[in-house]
């Protein structure tokens, strides 16, 4: 019944019923309020009067509206909290199962997102016959859908940090109109309308791309937020790779339109579950509504939530700078951010290549039809599947000690050590990839393709956690810098990729990824070396006490 109550569903309910359904333990007749809330007496006439600038008399306007000076108020505020360590309302302290249904709903929400990315890679054939363009010029669709989601969340995603709005209304809000526009995008008769629908999916299908980890780290604790995140990004990981499989067999048999028609299916099951049974994890909104109530039951106007206090302070240009200049700067300034950002950058530019390099090799080197060119994609998955596994055996036997042995003050660079292995996966695919595929059996290609599930999980978990936790203040603005930056360079890549292996051939075409591949191999070296330096240097990053190096005066911040 919490879950239902805590849910958009449960806030319509309530809406409608005027309170009376779904109740919060402060609307029921027998709730007692906590002493350090009913001790405080509601605000007077007088102090409502008092104005910041004391030698100036409040005007009726505000008096009438109940309004409180932000001097006074920030003066007598009394912050409302938890009712204890164990209250029930704080998403730390729910369930086992309720949180696995949490991540359940975010990975599913995440992963219908990112297989629009890509679910059109296999119906481009059909497409650019039916609007008699190029195959190229037709694939420049999963390309604006990539650059939507690049830029949705500089815009979108700050909205869930603000308490008043929460994680689930820029959820809800958006994926329902992602759901709405596939259907004049699978209607469309026109080539640029089509192109600009996808663009717009993209751009509203983000916030899960961006805020899904931040609603995972809401709800386990950091010891253990670490397992959330794998496996949230293994359903990030894995969605593209997925979806010439879940599309390629219905647009043969049904034509490029089926391709959208599955995607509503799936983004509109998405957001049954996001609308029924998703609770909002966001404490600073969970507080604030309590606040809420506690004003209206106790008649106290001094009782705000954190948040909401510090919110009163903010205009509207420091949220913007916050949402839009600060990622760009952090990309360019901070050494750490940019290198992580390339590296991870290249891991989707890699995944996009697989897109077009697979048609090319299983089924007009193979002979296969669409639906079973796309099948062998699936060992991506097994091969995140088993990385994953990897990952929580390394965090659970050798990170997690070290955590608890820190006080869980342990320097970010304990992150980085599967990515060392994942460095010198990335050649290997590649090569084994790019002169076996067509040259001998089709097995051997598609183990090559495996490995790449290998090195993207471990890749991907550790620089994540690293950027969390190298710039905990920052750390939305970090992750949405990183979402940005790869998003736009896996995008270049379905333009790029189909003439290279054209020109140069599967086998050069691969290779010269996979060259690429080795002169990045030294970045998750030196960021496990050198990266407390780096830190210690910035103005922006954490510093340790066990990062032994002489630390710079810190300036302020962007």
């Amino acid at each position: 019944m919490d879950t239902l109550r805590e849910s958009s569903l449960g806030d319509f309910l309530r809406l409608v019923s005027r309170n009376q359904w779904l109740r919060h333990p402060e609307e029921k007749p027998d709730f007692v309020v906590p002493p350090q809330y009913a001790g405080q007496l509601p605000l007077t006439t007088a102090q409502t009067n008092v104005s910041d600038d004391t030698d100036a008399p409040a005007t009726t306007e505000t008096t009438k509206k109940g309004g409180i000076p932000h001097a006074t108020l920030a003066a007598n505020a009394v912050i409302v909290t938890w009712y204890g360590d164990n209250d029930p309302a704080n998403p730390q302290n729910w369930s086992l199962p309720k949180k696995l249904w949490v991540l359940f709903v975010i990975m599913f929400y995440t992963f219908a997102v990112y297989v629009g990315s890509a679910i059109f890679a296999y119906a481009v054939y059909d497409a650019a016959e039916y609007f008699d363009v190029s195959v190229t010029l037709a694939t420049i669709n999963v390309t604006l859908f990539v650059v939507g989601y690049a830029l949705g969340p500089l815009v979108l995603a700050p909205l869930s940090e603000v308490a008043s709005i929460g994680r689930n209304p820029p959820y809800i809000v958006s994926l329902a109109i992602f759901c709405i526009l596939q259907v004049p995008t699978a209607l469309s008769t026109n080539f640029a309308g089509l192109c600009v629908l996808r663009f717009l999916a993209g751009f509203v299908g983000s916030p899960p791309l961006a805020t899904g980890g931040a609603s995972i780290t809401d709800i386990f604790s950091p010891q253990k937020a670490g397992y959330g995140i794998g496996i949230y990004g293994i359903a990030a990981g894995v969605a593209p790779a997925l979806a010439p499989s879940i599309s390629g067999f219905a647009v043969i048999r049904f034509g490029w339109r089926w391709a959208f028609w599955e995607l509503l299916i799936m983004s509109g099951a998405g957001l049954v579950c996001l609308f029924v049974g998703l609770p909002e994890t966001s404490a600073d909104n969970i507080l604030y509504r309590r606040a809420q109530r506690l004003r209206k039951l106790t008649g106290n106007e001094f009782l705000r939530s954190e948040a909401e206090l510090a919110e009163a302070e903010k205009s509207f240009a420091s949220v913007m700078q916050e949402a839009l200049v600060r990622p760009i700067v952090m990309t360019l300034t901070e050494p750490i951010i940019l290198a992580i950002n390339l590296y991870v950058g290249l891991t989707y530019a890699i995944l996009y290549s697989y897109l077009e390099s697979y048609p090319v090799v299983f089924a007009e080197g193979y002979g296969w039809n669409l639906g079973l060119a796309g099948l062998p994609f699936l060992a991506i998955t097994v091969g995140g599947l088993v990385s994953y596994v990897v990952y929580c055996l390394w965090s659970y036997y050798s990170w997690e000690p070290k955590f608890v042995a820190a006080k869980g003050e342990l320097a970010p660079e304990a992150y980085l050590p599967l990515s060392l292995y994942g460095a010198f996966c990335y050649p290997i695919c590649l090569f084994w990839f790019a002169w076996t595929a067509n040259r001998t059996s089709w097995v051997s290609p598609t183990i090559a393709t495996g490995i790449f599930g290998l090195a993207d999980c471990w890749s991907f978990m550790p620089f994540l956690n690293y950027l969390a936790f190298a710039y905990p203040r920052y750390a939305a603005s970090a992750l949405a810098s990183n979402d940005f930056v790869r998003s736009l360079m896996g995008a270049a890549m379905p333009i790029v990729s189909r003439p290279l292996f054209h020109n140069l051939g599967v086998d050069w075409g691969n290779s010269l990824l996979a060259f690429i591949t080795i002169l990045f191999i030294p970045i998750p070296f030196v960021l496990v070396k050198y990266g407390p330096w780096l830190r210690s240097r910035s103005r922006m990053a954490e510093k340790y006490e066990s990062d032994n190096v002489p630390r710079k005066s810190e300036g302020a911040a962007v």
